[in-house]
């Protein structure tokens, strides 16, 4: 705990003003390559005016979740529910099942364990009550297989799984206790949107409605949401571009000793002889990255927005 009661801030990417405060500039001065979400977001169409004025309606809920359907190949016995964002469902599911073991194979995103140990969960791999997968796994891109959803509630994390829908678990959101999490401000990034998707087990998704309440989803996220899920052009084009600006990103950190270790096509994995030096040399030059407290090797970096490569070939 901190003073005055406040809980510890728990490690993110991001953080963007503390590094301003230690190496100045402004915000349009810095690269953020800490956090993996697409730089190149999808494109905001005008919007009515009803949808910042008015409460969202029915319809509207509607044609969002018929849109995440088609996208992403929900089978027809799932159910699917749309949230404030993936981590607004991450903090709810742990209510969804008594009190008991989690397992959680690490190292990956940290608000998974933060919100069942809140909750009184504790960490357990024999007979877990409850597992949790992120597919793939971030920082280290690994996928998981249909043979590891074991637990009787087994929540499979998504957010960075558009890059590459082949290898979805969709197919097993149907199943009983299972869940299956989407984050649209990743592969789409509009992370500022707030918009994230549990799809899976019925009944566990009619608990989590109950516990987000009516209204979660505002209206101007409700409708550039089902506009982009219906894209499929985008989606396809923005892929190939990733894979391409992927392979140009390992190429240029390789050439200065890294080695590529993991990752995804939205963010990288390196192996680096001392991550926080490499992280403090690249924020003299206003680029921010993501090293992890747990390793003292490992360098994550994102793709930087397509006007700003010079910026990072002059750094490195």
């Amino acid at each position: 705990m901190t003073p005055a009661g406040k809980m510890t801030p728990r490690d993110h990417g991001g953080g963007l003003d503390a590094a301003m405060a230690r190496w100045g500039g402004t915000r349009t001065d810095w690269i953020d390559l800490s956090t993996g979400i697409n730089p190149d977001p999808y494109p905001i169409q005008d919007l009515p005016m009803q949808d910042w004025a008015a409460l969202p309606d029915q319809a509207a809920q509607d044609a969002l979740t018929d849109a995440a359907r088609q996208f992403w190949n929900v089978p027809e016995d799932a159910d699917i529910l749309a949230a404030p964002g993936a981590s607004a469902l991450i903090a709810c599911i742990p209510a969804l099942a008594p009190v008991g073991a989690v397992d959680i194979p690490e190292p990956t995103y940290n608000e998974h364990a933060a919100a069942f140990l809140a909750q009184g969960w504790h960490r357990g791999e024999a007979q877990p009550a409850a597992r949790v997968l992120v597919h793939p796994n971030n920082p280290t891109g690994d996928y998981w297989d249909k043979s590891d959803l074991t637990a009787p509630l087994t929540i499979i994390d998504e957010s960075f799984c558009d890059v590459s829908p082949s290898r979805s678990l969709i197919c097993q959101s149907n199943r009983q206790g299972r869940i299956v999490l989407k984050s649209f401000g990743k592969f789409w990034g509009l992370a500022g949107l707030r918009l994230g998707f549990a799809i899976g087990d019925p009944g566990l998704i009619a608990r989590l409605r109950d516990l987000t309440g009516p209204w979660a989803v505002s209206g101007p996220a409700l409708r550039i949401g089902a506009t982009a899920l219906k894209d499929m052009a985008w989606a396809q084009a923005t892929r190939a571009r990733l894979e391409r600006d992927a392979q140009r990103l390992d190429a240029l950190v390789q050439a200065k000793g890294a080695n590529l270790v993991g990752g995804t096509p939205l963010f990288r994995l390196y192996d680096v002889d001392n991550a926080q030096a490499w992280q403090e040399r690249l924020a003299q030059y206003h680029i921010w990255t993501r090293i992890f407290p747990y390793s003292d090797s490992y360098l994550r970096l994102g793709l930087p927005p397509a006007a700003r490569w010079a910026q990072l070939e002059a750094a490195l």
